[in-house]
Formats: structure tokens, sequence, C-alpha cells
């Protein structure tokens, strides 16, 4: 009895000091998949369906960051995607994010239906072509019972009781209730949550169901309500999160039912726990300090009033762009040394560890194709990088407009293109550890004062071993430039990167944004476009003005142009992604041997059926393309499709 005690004991206090000093390392964003509904509807046109969905996505996830909730709505007419995605009320912020990090690499797999739900044992989301953010119940209701293990009757009314007190709790409370009941030396763990687009009086007739289902589990030791508008759980296991302390407003209904225990043997515990905390603490303040020494010995740490001096304290008219991850300023050293510092956005303690990683991924490589780093400073209020300074930033700055575009002719732009895929091969294969950028658009290709390329911003840079085949991770990147599979299943390899470069590639040859329509709706990919064109031998139309302007008008540079838009569609190939499509060693050895015959591309991500019946009509899919004579451009026509 008196080890029951003690054992109870060490749970209630181990609570009391989580409520006190909140950690990450204690949280659990429970990302567990319990239960995957698809619909039964075909999407309408995959070409519009695919984007909007991973737009909704993304709008959803701006939105989880600060609140742990979100709705979208994206596109028009039968391809409209509606999307809901919400965290359980004992979620913190960072966990929320975590958890929806893992349900929008799930969800996915619903396609080509047009709508799904995933429960995790953390978060839901929901995608559908109509409005559903109002249903609080549906067909598709049930509960799903897990442990089964058999508890006696004593649990069973301790668990009904708890949660007859959530369903009358939760709709008065913002939709969110939860429970912790511990008696004859055991607890019971009670969740119950609304999705916040339903009112209080839908909330409660939504829970009265999962009640009712829920209850259907018993006497097993573990049983979930999967609702249309809500969530419900019961458990022996101590699944529930200590309430975040976000500020946030979501009520909550605790209950603690527990034998009177030793205050000496409490006191024990917590100091106990505190100690330890306390060293964990020590532990990573001498960490942070030997990493600080680290930079100071090798000369890369900066002292923060010196680069805010030389950016005129982040003057606005200093200012020379802005990322996912921060904004960067020039700076001018009073020797006369020109400097580009970045900014970071998040300046926490979660953001250290990234910052450091961040470092130590980019001061590792040495190429004449990247950024140089120059150093840092993370003593100060915030965390700063230090850039070599390239005075014509971009390519995305004259590319994409009409009128700068002209400085770059099509030697320039072919010399920029070479460039980016010798630091990609850097990347990617001179290293023990291997380096996937995660970022390759126009926006990240800097340009220094001859125009020469240098790839830039590695804040979603991901770095893993030889031996291993991929990382999963969260999905992180710019929309129209991450590849499919990427999308689809959070897999991360080198191809990502590949992909993203053949959409740069198409890019640079036409002028175009591939994640850019001129309309507020999406539309066709520039990917899209360039494949119809090459299978219809017009690709000619989509060149840039203004390569026509430096009077590139003969067959060798026609052919020229041709074959980095056919190297462009082998990159963001589809099919068997990591198969077809080439590494980037092989994609430049394509760029620089002109006389070395190309392999017809398959089709590439998300074509219409129109396009599918078009391209199976091929006659010799398998024969190699020559651009040595302007007589095999009819090959262009000729390509592999293998349907989804």
């Amino acid at each position: 009895m008196k080890e029951t005690i003690f054992t109870l004991s060490l749970k209630i206090t181990i609570i009391q000091v989580i409520l006190l000093f909140p950690d990450p390392s204690f949280a659990d964003p429970r990302t567990q998949t319990v239960k995957i509904m698809c619909g039964n509807q075909p999407e309408h046109n995959a070409t519009l369906y695919v984007p909007s969905f991973v737009a909704t996505m993304e709008n959803i996830s701006i939105q989880m960051r600060t609140s742990g909730f979100g709705v979208a709505i994206t596109g028009s007419g039968q391809d409209t995607n509606y999307g809901l995605a919400q965290c359980y009320g004992d979620l913190s912020l960072l966990d929320c994010v975590l958890c929806y990090a893992e349900a929008r690499t799930v969800l996915p797999q619903c396609f080509p239906a047009n709508g799904g739900r995933i429960f995790l044992d953390g978060c839901f989301m929901r995608a559908e072509n109509y409005s559903f953010f109002h249903e609080y119940t549906g067909p598709t209701n049930r509960a799903v019972c897990g442990n089964k293990t058999r508890k006696g009757s004593a649990f069973q009314a301790s668990v009904r009781k708890a949660l007859l007190q959530a369903v009358s709790a939760a709709p008065n409370s913002n939709g969110y209730a939860r429970a912790e009941v511990s008696v004859s030396g055991m607890t019971i763990n009670v969740l119950a949550d609304c999705w916040r687009t339903i009112n209080a009086s839908a909330c409660r007739g939504c829970l009265e169901n999962a009640l009712e289902s829920i209850s259907g589990c018993l006497p097993w030791s573990d049983g979930r309500a999967l609702n249309t508008g809500c969530f419900m759980r019961y458990s022996d296991s101590d699944f529930l999160n200590p309430i975040p302390g976000n500020g946030s407003s979501r009520g909550a209904i605790i209950v603690i039912i527990s034998a009177a225990v030793s205050a000496a043997a409490v006191f024990v515990i917590g100091a106990v726990i505190g100690v330890y905390m306390w060293k964990q603490r020590i532990i990573q303040k001498k960490r942070k300090e030997k990493y600080v020494k680290t930079l100071n010995d090798s000369g890369l740490n900066f002292k923060y009033s010196m680069l805010e001096k030389a950016t005129g304290s982040f003057d606005e008219a200093n200012k020379l762009g802005e990322g996912g991850f921060g904004t960067v300023y020039k700076g001018v050293f009073r020797d006369g040394r020109e400097i580009a510092v970045k900014r970071l956005f998040f300046n926490n303690k979660h953001r250290a560890g990234d910052f450091y990683n961040e470092v130590k991924i980019i001061s590792s490589a040495d190429h004449k194709n990247l950024v140089r780093l120059l150093g840092c400073s993370c003593s100060g209020p915030e965390s700063l990088l230090v850039y070599e300074y390239l005075p014509n930033k971009s390519l995305d700055r004259f590319i994409f407009d009409s009128s700068k575009g002209r400085a770059l002719n099509w030697e320039k732009r072919l010399e920029i293109i070479i460039g980016t895929a010798e630091g990609l091969v850097y990347l990617h294969d001179n290293n023990k550890t291997r380096i996937i950028h995660r970022d390759i658009k126009a926006s990240n290709i800097l340009l220094d004062s001859r125009f020469r390329a240098k790839i830039a911003d590695f804040g979603l840079a991901r770095s893993f071993q030889e031996d291993k085949s991929h990382i999963s991770t969260a999905i992180a990147g710019t929309l129209g430039y991450m590849a499919p599979e990427y999308l689809a299943h959070g897999q991360l390899t080198e191809k990502a990167d590949v992909y993203s470069f053949g959409v740069l590639l198409l890019e640079i040859v036409t002028g175009r944004q591939n994640n850019r329509s001129k309309t507020s709706e999406y539309t066709e990919s520039l990917v899209t476009i360039a494949w119809r064109h090459f299978q219809q031998r017009t690709v000619e139309a989509l060149f840039d003005p203004n390569l026509m302007l430096h009077g590139y008008d003969n067959t060798n540079v026609k052919n020229e142009i041709l074959r980095v838009v056919h190297v462009g569609l082998l990159c963001t190939q589809e099919i068997s992604s990591c198969i077809l499509r080439p590494s980037m060693s092989k994609a430049l050895q394509m760029l620089v041997k002109k006389d070395e015959n190309l392999p017809a591309p398959t089709s590439p991500p998300f074509m219409d059926e129109n396009t599918m019946e078009l391209n199976e009509m091929s006659e010799n899919p398998s024969s190699p393309l020559d651009y040595g004579n302007t007589a095999s451009v009819a090959s262009i026509s000729q390509s592999i499709f293998y349907p989804r």
C-alpha cells in the first residue's frame, strides 16, 4: 500500500512541477495515427485540385503556429478545397505544429479522392470539396477501442463519471475539457474536444453522441470516439499533456481524487525533480557557452553591436530581401568591407538548436557556388548570420522582370545554370555528410558582380549520413518547387533538390515563375505548360522574349535552350520519382556534354486526363533525343508515359 501511495504521489507531484515549470521535453505531440477516412468520390480536376489542397494545408499551417487551429478555403467551383485542422486542448503550440506536420503528410494518401479526414492522438485534420465546418454528426462517427485490458466495476463507474463531467463542461469551455481521476490506485484520463467551427449546442450534441459510442468500449481500459464534430478519449494511460502556458483562453476541467500522501515524500520528490531540471538548464547553458567559445576561437563570432552599427540599426533602407527564416540587410564595416546580415525571425530557445545546426551545416560547406558564411552573432538579443555581400542580389529580380531580364543573355543564364548545378553536386556528393538544401528557387540563387551563381539560404537544409536512404521529416519549402513524393510522404532525399532545380531551369528559360499566376486562382503550373509544348514541339513559344533581343535565332543556340528545357523536364518527372529523375551529377553531365543523347522524359506530376490520353499515343517512346540537328527536334513528342 505504501508503494502504491508513493507512486501516486510521484505522479501528482510531476503534474504539479510541470505546471509550474513547463518544458517541451516533457510534452508529447501524440502524432500516432488513430484512423484515416477517405471520401468515395474522385477529385474533379487533379491539375487544379492538388495545388489547391497544398495551398489549403499551407494556409492552415500558418494559423496553427499561433492558435492551434486553422481553416482555409482555396480554389473555386467544383475544385474548391475546404480544410480544417485542430489540435486537442492539452497540446502546446510547439507540439501542435509537430502533430499537424504529421497529419498533413498522411492525409494526401486519400488522393485521388476529393476529401478525407484523419484523427491523430493529438490533432485532427479534414479536407473536402464542400463546406463542412458546421457539421457535428454523420455516418462516419465511430468508436475505436484500444488496450484490451479488462477493468473492474470501480474503473467503469469512474470513467462514466469523468466522461459525463467532460460532456457537461466542454460546451461552456470553448469546446474543451479534460479530467484526471485517481481511484483505487489507478489513474483515469479523459479528454473531450469539439471543433471550434461548431457552436455550444452542436458541441453538446456531438459529445453526447460520442459518450454513447465510447461507452461501448467499457470494460476495456482505453477508448476513443471519432466523431464528425468532436473527439473524445478515456484511458488508464497517462496520455494528457500539462496545460500549455500559451495564454490560451480555452477552458479545462481537471478532477484529481487521490489518497492522502506524505508531505515529506512530496517534498523530497519535488526537490529531486527540481534539481534535475536545474541541472538540465546548467548543461544547456554550458553547451551554449562552449559553442560560443568555439566560434570565438575560430573567428566566426561577431559582436552584436558591431553588426547593428554596420547595418545602421537594421535600417529599412539597407534591407536586401526577406525569406522564410529572416530578413537580410546590407552592412558596411568601418574598413569598408561589405557584408549581408540575416536577422532571424525565431529568436527563442526552440530556435537556438536549429540556429547552431544551420551554422554548422553552412560553415562545413566550402564551394565557389555556395554563399560564404563569414560568421554569426549568438550572444546578443537576437541571432544573426553574416554572409559575403553579393551586389546583384538574387536571380528572381532579373528573370521575372522584363526590364532587368535584358541584362542576362543566354551565355550568362547558362553559366548561372551550370554554377547552380555544380553547387548542388557538391552538397549532394562531395561531403561525407550529404546536405539537402530543400528550398532551391530563383530567390535563393544570388549573383556576384559578374553574375556568377551562389546558392544561399540554408535555413531549411538537412544533412544525413551516406548509409541513410532518406529522411522522414515535416514538410517545409516553397509551393511549386517541392517534389511530389516529398509532399505526399515527407520522405526527403537529394531528388527533392533535383525536382526544384528542374523547375528553376524552366523558369530561367521562360522568364515565368512556376508558383505564380496573373489571377488570384491557381492555373496550370509552368511544368505542365512546358510539358505540353514539349509534346507538341512548340517549346520555342515559351522562350523569354529577352533571349531573342540578343539575336539568338540561330539553330545551335535554339537547340542548346531546348536541351535545357529537356533536362528540366527530366528533373521534374514524377513516376517512380527517385528512379527516373536523374541525380544532380547526372543532370550536370547532361547540361555540359551537349553531344550526349538524352532519354525521353515521362509526364510531370498531376497531369489531366486529356494529356494522359494524348501521351499514350506516342509510337516510339523509348528513342533518345539528339539536339545535334534541327530535324531531331521532331523527336520531342516521343515520350514514355506511365499513368498514375
